[in-house]
């Protein structure tokens, strides 16, 4: 069978060669792309013909006279048939295809009978005369179910058909990426729409500007403005917001304060928070209210020069003697030892939240009874806050100190990473003096201290620019808000 290749940059070209080569008679089998452009394999029409003659010789040398005879009569017959069949489907690529698949599976099912005759042995049925294994009529070929159109093969007679290749599944990667968009497309339209309505309500609009300037996030200033009952008048609505904040904000004021209610505490977080004045301001506290000789001071403080110097001066003041654990086994000595205090505080090393060395301080941490006490810088960026309290945030219900508030320009950051990460404030410190710049955590008075007008600064946004601080949010970042 004579079927050639011809490759050309484009397909226009490829068929030219094909026709060149061919004539007016061209049969195109197959066309695809390639790295050099396209690639055409094509025949021509009498090559067909070629075909059903070799095959009607081979089956005519096995016959009787009579057989061949009747055979000679029904090539014709049978040329024509193919004629017909090359005319009804006008010969097409995609129909060329289908023909010859159909003819070589007929071909195969008669190579596979055969073979089953000859193992059956000389008492099998004798074999069917030529035209009981005619092709079927154009009629009959117009009512096989055909495949999806593949390639032609050309094979040996005995040769397996290749099936037509299953299509690719999507895989899972894709589908998440469209999932993915939708949901962002989704949010963004959700985004738009909200904030075309609050650009029709001022008291909304002044209501987001006012949050943003005292330094709450975009996430919880959304989150609470899209619950804000729209009837509600300038007045109302500033207090609203004030009393969402406040009741988000969880303090210890129903319960005693730490001071009193005693217990083992390790107060961690980042470098230069105020860990060591805390911790003696608690003491003094204790000692004030239970005597001396109910506090314990123990520091893990090893890296920072005069750590332990440091609070053995302020337990010299108290009249508290401070300790020094070097390592968890030291520790668990010296908690044994101090077991019948009233207050045990320990002081640890302040360590950045992606410092290597804080997975180790933490585990040395990680014992029976022994309480951790998150120190957060009152005036600490809200990134920086929200990167301090995932890395040393616990199992557990998380207690906090807010520190250095009289430093801090803004107290919204602090009171957004509170609010947000669902910690419970336990007390507020300001100023060097031990123990009397300690205050009780009180919600209403940090909320309503934190949306106070600050100074005009050029960090504030402008209202043309409350489009760029807003994203759609979502319960991961908002969190839990009681409202």
């Amino acid at each position: 069978m004579n079927i050639q290749r011809f490759n050309a940059p484009t397909a226009r070209e490829a068929l030219a060669k094909a026709r060149h080569a061919f004539g007016e008679g061209t049969l195109i089998l197959s066309n695809r792309p390639t790295a050099t452009g396209v690639e055409v394999v094509a025949t021509a029409e009498d090559t067909l013909a070629a075909l059903d003659t070799s095959e009607s010789f081979a089956t005519r040398s096995k016959d009787q006279p009579m057989l061949r005879r009747a055979a000679l009569a029904s090539a014709p017959e049978s040329s024509t048939a193919v004629e017909d069949d090359a005319t009804q489907l006008a010969m097409s690529t995609l129909s060329f295809q289908d023909y010859v698949r159909e003819r070589m599976l007929r071909r195969r099912h008669e190579s596979l009978s055969g073979q089953t005759a000859a193992v059956a042995g000389q008492d099998a049925a004798p074999e069917p005369t030529p035209q009981a294994v005619a092709r079927p009529s154009p009629r009959q070929v117009e009512t096989i179910e055909l495949q999806p159109p593949v390639k032609a093969v050309l094979a040996p007679k005995r040769a397996p058909v290749l099936a037509p290749a299953p299509a690719p599944a999507l895989s899972q990667g894709i589908v998440s990426e469209l999932h993915a968009m939708k949901a962002l497309i989704e949010d963004r339209f959700n985004t738009l729409t909200w904030l075309g309505q609050a650009r029709q309500s001022p008291i909304q609009s002044n209501l987001m500007l006012k949050l943003i300037r005292a330094g709450y996030s975009p996430t919880l200033s959304r989150t609470i403005l899209e619950r804000m009952p729209e009837e509600m008048g300038a007045t109302e609505s500033v207090r609203w917001v004030m009393d969402i904040l406040e009741r988000n904000l969880k303090t210890d004021a129903a319960a005693r304060p730490i001071h009193e209610e005693g217990g083992t505490y390790a107060l961690v977080g980042a470098t230069g928070v105020g860990k060591t004045t805390t911790a003696a301001k608690l003491a003094g506290l204790c000692a004030r209210t239970h005597g001396p000789a109910s506090v314990g001071l123990i520091t893990l403080d090893t890296y920072r020069v005069g750590a332990h110097e440091q609070l053995r001066a302020f337990g010299r003041m108290l009249g508290v003697v401070a300790h020094l654990a070097h390592d968890r086994a030291a520790l668990q000595d010296l908690l044994n030892l101090l077991g019948n205090k009233k207050m045990v505080l320990i002081d640890t090393t302040g360590l950045a939240p992606n410092d290597p060395r804080k997975r180790g301080m933490l585990d040395v941490l990680d014992l029976p009874g022994v309480n951790r006490l998150l120190v957060l810088n009152a005036g600490g960026h809200g990134d920086s806050l929200d990167e301090v309290v995932s890395s040393f945030k616990s199992t557990g219900v998380q207690q906090a100190v807010l520190s250095k508030t009289d430093e801090a320009a803004k107290l919204g950051p602090a009171l957004d990473a509170i609010i947000r990460h669902q910690l419970v404030l336990r007390g507020v410190t300001m100023g060097q003096k031990v123990p009397e710049d300690w205050e009780a955590a009180d919600s209403a008075k940090l909320v309503r201290q934190s949306m106070r007008s600050p100074a005009k600064s050029a960090f504030d946004p402008k209202p043309a620019d409350l489009d760029f601080f807003f994203t759609p949010a979502s319960a991961a970042q908002a969190g839990r808000l009681d409202a």
